[in-house]
């Protein structure tokens, strides 16, 4: 082995990064390297090889995937410093999300009821209503809840709440929901819709929001008070309420939030969680 090559276990110290990430690395070309014994398979690195090792670890413990890591180290080589700033920025926009929602549980955990499971809430006993046809801007999309919900919601409000001054384009005309489209809890890829009643007329040419109307007729609704990850033992109630009185869902659920989490504590949040309901034929 020559003098200037260093052995991948010493590189794996030098770097504090694992023999296995570093065979992971090779393979996509992101730390190459420089030789290999043809006889065993055993890497080989240079002292200047421990650099960019140590960056890649660095960038890793601030939360970047290797793909980000891949775009950033390409960007240095680039002197690109515009797209570094970028990727750096919507890092620290998550992390700062992230920051928030450790707080939220946190707080639960201070005052938590151990009989509630964690949670001071309140659940009404439900309600069959008549739902009218609402129009509503409204804007759909794939993601994670505690991610995309606050995006989609900061859309639609720039319709209602414009930010450089101007008159709004539309009124709302009933809370902010979120309709739920999917059968199942999902961690990534769920399919979430949010929509905001309106009166007035809208132009959302250019947009990626939408003006629908949302179906009427009868719901089963019962109203949470709470913390929103709670929100569970509304739904326990509702279909708890339609098995004992022969209902079935008959599209997706809504919830109606209806006041505002900057405004109230976690304990006094409203939510309203409304499911559309068909009588069940005898014979099922």
């Amino acid at each position: 082995m020559p003098v200037n090559q260093i052995p991948i276990g010493t590189f794996s110290r030098i770097t504090q990064l694992s023999q296995k990430a570093l065979r992971l690395y090779d393979e996509r070309g992101l730390l190459v390297p420089v030789a290999r014994d043809i006889c065993t398979g055993y890497r080989y690195y240079t002292v200047a090889q421990a650099e960019r090792g140590i960056h890649i670890g660095h960038l890793l413990r601030l939360g970047f995937d290797l793909g980000e890591v891949e775009v950033i180290l390409a960007a240095r080589e680039q002197g690109d410093a515009g797209a570094i700033r970028d990727l750096f920025a919507r890092r620290l926009a998550a992390t700062e999300q992230e920051i928030g929602r450790l707080h939220a549980i946190a707080e639960i955990l201070r005052t938590q009821d151990p009989l509630n499971g964690g949670f001071r809430m309140s659940v009404t006993e439900p309600v069959i209503k008549e739902v009218p046809a609402l129009r509503a801007l409204a804007r759909r999309e794939k993601g994670v809840y505690h991610e995309t919900i606050p995006g989609l919601i900061e859309e639609l409000f720039t319709f209602v709440f414009p930010v450089d001054g101007r008159q709004p384009a539309a009124k709302m005309a009933g809370p902010i929901m979120y309709i739920c489209h999917d059968d199942e809890y999902r961690e990534t890829d769920a399919d979430i819709e949010m929509a905001i009643p309106i009166t007035g007329s809208v132009n959302v040419a250019g947009s990626r929001v939408e003006i629908r109307t949302l179906p009427g007729g009868r719901f089963v609704s019962v109203l949470y008070t709470g913390p929103y990850p709670g929100v569970g033992k509304a739904y326990e109630r509702l279909f708890a309420y339609m098995g004992e009185h022969r209902l079935s869902p008959a599209g997706p659920s809504r919830e109606l939030y209806l006041n505002n989490p900057h405004e109230v504590p976690e304990a006094e949040l409203l939510t309203e969680v409304q499911f559309p309901v068909q009588e069940v034929s005898p014979s099922a």
